[in-house]
């Protein structure tokens, strides 16, 4: 019985960029994706297509960026290969995926043996809050017996703030105890104690008030700060929020409402947005680095996912282009380099747009993509002592080398290498997070430190903003953002030109 080929997804690109007439490729390339174009337009089933001399063969179009550019489309194998003979011209690049680059929560790789006799035995800490002792729900509670072997157990409070620990005995030592809250606290982390069954353990909550590493080295900006810059959020969408107003946005996760470029239930592009351009007003709300940005979102998370596919990434660094956008803001990444997300940075900064990106969180390994990319700002996180409370999970992220000023350093998860331009405050960040504040790390948090900053300084530019939207006001653009850094006293791999003040 003869079985149905397997189908996979790829995306079609011109040989440069994402447009092929936009680079005066009016050959058979590029009526060939303006014939795709029309066909998406019309289609409810897989397509059929005369490509050169080749047999009819199925080739379905599921999005498509442009008539005359990028498309995502399915087929099998044959087809694909058939398609690869007669457009030689034309790129096929596979799909691949990128992650926040927020900094990774510990987890446990093995849990204790057990005795079957002891079994049912469970450890049950409360978390409360230390303002009033209220119950801490959702939080997430980390408890290593032996921490270099990441052995222990772990668990998610409960409603009432519970969370019970299988280790098979009423008490246990711990060697290092992490707690991570939704919203609202400041994680903690304490070491060397005993976990006895019924114990309550206080969360430290949120003071909007508080002097963190962004609001030390940028204080509360002006209401105006960036005001004529437009920033673009390429992200997992930005909640409704008192502190933020969004002027509008796209969806560009394929299958989903275009219009929904609201919060996919992550909540991290509602955190950095914050740390860009919130407006509220301590010790009411918060405020980001440039409250007077006009902030725009893209959604590339699809609903309650993790992953961002390069097709979605390339269509919203397109769509926000043509938006307007004067800096794009992705605090992403993880996934190997790809020409789509490559052709899109290059065609935005041809457009006159600079894109800033999150160096990633992987333990001062290389700079992931795409901030690895060359036409890329790419910025490390910053973290400075003093500038979050004690036994919280900031305090083991100071590692050498450090600073002129040794309360400064660059976080132990932050990646370095040749290819960081920049470092700004990425450690226990205070921003807006749906339905309330949160405390949050990584390069993700310092990707928009620096773009606010960088807003704020585009913002006083005339000079810069009011020319020709090209590659050569971007190149001013950038060229005036990375003039303006200060060193640190790091070393270029941690640092790139530094910090911009």
């Amino acid at each position: 019985m003869a079985t149905t080929p397997a189908t996979q997804q790829f995306i079609i690109l011109p040989a440069q960029g994402m447009r092929s007439f936009a680079r005066a490729d009016t050959g058979e390339s590029g009526r060939f994706l303006v014939n795709l174009a029309l066909h998406h337009m019309s289609a409810t089933s897989k397509d059929i297509f005369n490509i050169g001399e080749q047999p009819q063969l199925g080739i379905k179009v599921l999005d498509s960026v442009h008539e005359d550019g990028a498309k995502l489309v399915e087929a099998d194998a044959e087809s694909f290969a058939a398609l690869r003979r007669a457009q030689p011209g034309l790129r096929l690049v596979p799909l691949v995926y990128y992650q926040p680059a927020v900094a990774p929560h510990l987890t446990v790789m093995s849990g204790p043996r057990i005795a079957a006799a002891a079994a049912g035995v469970k450890i049950k800490v409360t978390i409360v809050s230390r303002k009033n002792g209220s119950p801490v729900p959702g939080a997430t509670v980390v408890a290593f017996t032996n921490f270099a072997q990441r052995t222990g157990a772990q668990g998610v409070t409960n409603n009432q703030g519970v969370v019970t620990l299988a280790f098979g005995s009423s008490t246990k030592k711990i060697e290092r105890l992490y707690i991570y809250p939704a919203t609202g606290y400041w994680p903690a982390l304490k070491k060397k104690i005993t976990l006895t069954s019924g114990m309550q353990i206080p969360l430290i909550p949120v003071d909007l008030s508080y002097r963190d590493a962004l609001r030390h080295f940028y204080g509360n900006a002006a209401d105006t700060a960036g005001a004529g810059i437009t920033v673009g959020v390429i992200d997992t969408g930005v909640a409704a929020h008192p502190d933020l107003t969004i002027a509008g946005g796209a969806n560009t996760v394929v299958g989903e409402n275009p219009n929904d470029y609201g919060d996919n239930g992550e909540g991290h592009g509602t955190h950095v947005a914050g740390i860009i351009a919130a407006h509220g007003t301590p010790p009411a709300g918060i405020r980001g680095v440039a409250p007077g940005v006009t902030l725009r979102s893209y959604r590339v998370f699809g609903q309650g996912s993790g992953q961002a596919s390069n097709y979605a990434i390339a269509k919203a660094i397109d769509t926000a282009v043509s938006d307007g956008c004067d800096l794009l803001n992705m605090s992403l990444g993880g996934g190997p380099a790809d020409d789509a997300t490559k052709g899109a940075i290059a065609d935005a900064r041809g457009s006159g747009c600079v894109v800033i990106v999150a160096a990633g969180n992987d333990g001062r390994q290389r700079v992931s993509f795409p901030a690895s990319d060359a036409l890329s700002i790419a910025v490390s996180a910053l973290g400075r002592k003093g500038t979050y409370p004690g036994a919280t999970t900031q305090t083991a992220e100071a590692m050498p080398p450090y600073g002129r000023d040794r309360k400064n350093y660059i976080a132990s998860f932050s990646n370095i290498g040749p290819e960081i331009d920049l470092t700004a405050p990425g450690v226990g960040i205070i921003s807006t997070y749906p339905g309330g504040y949160a405390v949050l790390d990584g390069t993700s948090m310092a990707c928009p430190a620096a773009a606010g900053i960088a807003a704020k300084l585009l913002g006083a530019r005339g000079d810069i903003l009011g020319m020709s939207r090209d590659q050569a006001r971007s190149d001013a653009m950038a060229a005036a953002v990375l003039q303006a850094a200060r060193d640190l006293g790091f070393a270029p791999i941690y640092e790139g030109q530094g910090m911009v003040p």
